[in-house]
């Protein structure tokens, strides 16, 4: 076997993981898209969410610089994950035909080149496993590369920099991006879209109920949010309270979450299943959106706009979650 395909196989599974794992780390995913793409539940858990993208980069690392059975070891877990990915692609766009997924850090939706790609990482992983014990147990493909292979993959590396620095995408808020029709991200209903004028969801950070940040706008970015702005201490928030799970299971196609000004290890309605509600302890979230009291409601959509509210008062969020209902299913929701 030539060296190019000795080395081949692991260099390039070792950058692609590299590369996955420092895209999932700038923009940090929670449980949704695990529920979206079909992860098992006993794998939907925030810590496994939070480790997912270092476990991606030690893998790609020991891959790069391990050989041997160490090599070929890091090599068949590398596979079963690329067949894992594989899998859970596949099945959502086969039962979603607009199923989207965050692989490499941004939402895209899930196409057959999707597909494609997982399969030819699968296949690099296992010819990766088989070559790997013709390498250097210390150092692998890159001690194998020898003085002309490292002259190469420089050109290579530099090569690839240029490209990702001319194809990197610019911030969602970047420029005057028109507003895009996403489902309930347009608006409350077709009859309100003139009387409502939409905005920019801001990129205020807030904390969630496992201790990670994220914007309202990455949190809006994969499914609708409804976020619901409550306090345990206000009397007149106990409704909302209350009616949150019906809600959720009323429109399981948004996000309804919790929004609390206190942090999560002092809260008292603190939810840590997912949705997990948000933390706004710097008190950020009412000022930016234009609320002062609670209970309050703002909706948002996919598409980086606000799609209605903010509300305020326990039966104007009511009548709110009942308009959102509306604009979905054609009808008033059940009383």
């Amino acid at each position: 076997m030539t060296p190019a395909l000795l080395i081949g196989p692991a260099l390039l599974l070792g950058a692609v993981l590299i590369a996955s794992g420092a895209l999932k780390l700038r923009t940090p995913a929670d449980l949704t898209e695990f529920e979206q793409l079909g992860v098992p539940t006993a794998l939907r858990r925030p810590w496994i969410a939070a480790a997912h993208p270092w476990g991606e980069l030690l893998l790609g690392a020991v891959l790069l610089v391990a050989g041997g059975w160490l090599g070929a070891l890091a090599a068949l877990a590398a596979t079963l994950l690329m067949a894992a990915y594989l899998v859970l692609v596949a099945r959502a766009r086969r039962a979603t035909p607009d199923a989207s997924c965050a692989c490499f850090g941004s939402t895209k939706r899930i196409t057959a080149t999707t597909v494609l790609r997982n399969a030819w990482l699968t296949l690099l992983g296992a010819l990766a496993a088989v070559t790997a014990w013709s390498l250097p147990l210390i150092g692998g493909p890159l001690a194998a590369l020898g003085v002309e292979g490292w002259a190469w993959l420089v050109v290579v590396l530099a090569g690839a920099a240029t490209v990702a620095l001319v194809m990197w995408p610019e911030p969602a808020d970047a420029g005057n991006p028109a507003p895009q029709s996403s489902g309930v991200g347009s608006g409350i209903a077709a009859d309100d879209e003139l009387d409502y004028i939409r905005s920019i969801t801001p990129a205020v950070p807030v904390t969630l109920a496992d201790g990670s940040t994220q914007t309202l706008r990455e949190l809006s970015g994969r499914k609708p949010l409804l976020m619901l702005a409550v306090s345990a201490t206000c009397g007149s928030c106990t409704s909302t309270i209350e009616s949150r799970e019906r809600w959720r299971e009323l429109l399981p196609e948004v996000d309804i979450r919790l929004v609390l000004t206190s942090a999560p290890e002092h809260s008292q309605l603190v939810e840590h299943e997912h949705p997990m509600s948000m933390h706004d302890s710097a008190n950020h979230v009412g000022p930016s959106l234009g609320y002062s009291s609670t209970p309050s409601a703002v909706l948002f959509g996919m598409d980086g706009m606000l799609a209605g509210g903010p509300v305020s008062g326990a039966d104007a969020i009511r009548d709110f979650v009942g308009d959102v209902y509306e604009s979905l299913h054609g009808e008033r929701p059940p009383a």
